[in-house]
C-alpha cells in the first residue's frame, strides 16, 4: 500500500473523513531537506471557505538540518486518488520523498509559494 505524508490539513479527522471516508491511522514523521512556507489561496471563495488566505506548503532546500514534522499514512490506490483530487483544487502535485524514517511516501507541494 502507498504512504502519504502530510504536514498539513489531511492531518485533520474531519478532511480524511470528507476525502476518505475514514480516519486515518498514522505516525509522526519528518521530511528531511524541506522547509515549511505557504501557497496563497488565489480563489477568493476558496479562500473564504478555507477560512484562510494560504495554504500550508513545503519547499525542497536540501539542508540536512531543515524538516517539516508531519504524518504518514498507510493509503490504499483509491485513497491516493482521492487525495490527488483533493490537492488538485490547490494545484499541488505529488513528488515521492525519503523520510527521516527511510520510509518512501508521496508528499503534496505546491508548484507556487506566497507573495
Amino acid at each position: 500500500m502507498p504512504l502519504l505524508f502530510s504536514y498539513g490539513t489531511l492531518q485533520e479527522g474531519k478532511v480524511q473523513l470528507s476525502t476518505f471516508g475514514r480516519l486515518l491511522n498514522g505516525a509522526r514523521d519528518e521530511l528531511p531537506g524541506f522547509e515549511s512556507s505557504l501557497a496563497r489561496i488565489l480563489d477568493p471563495r476558496a479562500a473564504a471557505a478555507a477560512g484562510r488566505t494560504h495554504h500550508a506548503n513545503v519547499i525542497f532546500n536540501g539542508r540536512d538540518d531543515s524538516r517539516v514534522s508531519g504524518m504518514v499514512f498507510e493509503v490504499t490506490d483509491a485513497e491516493l486518488a482521492a487525495a490527488d483530487e483533493y490537492e488538485r483544487i490547490a494545484s499541488y502535485r505529488r513528488i515521492a520523498a525519503v523520510l527521516a524514517s527511510g520510509k518512501q511516501a508521496w508528499v503534496y507541494v505546491a508548484a507556487r509559494t506566497a507573495t
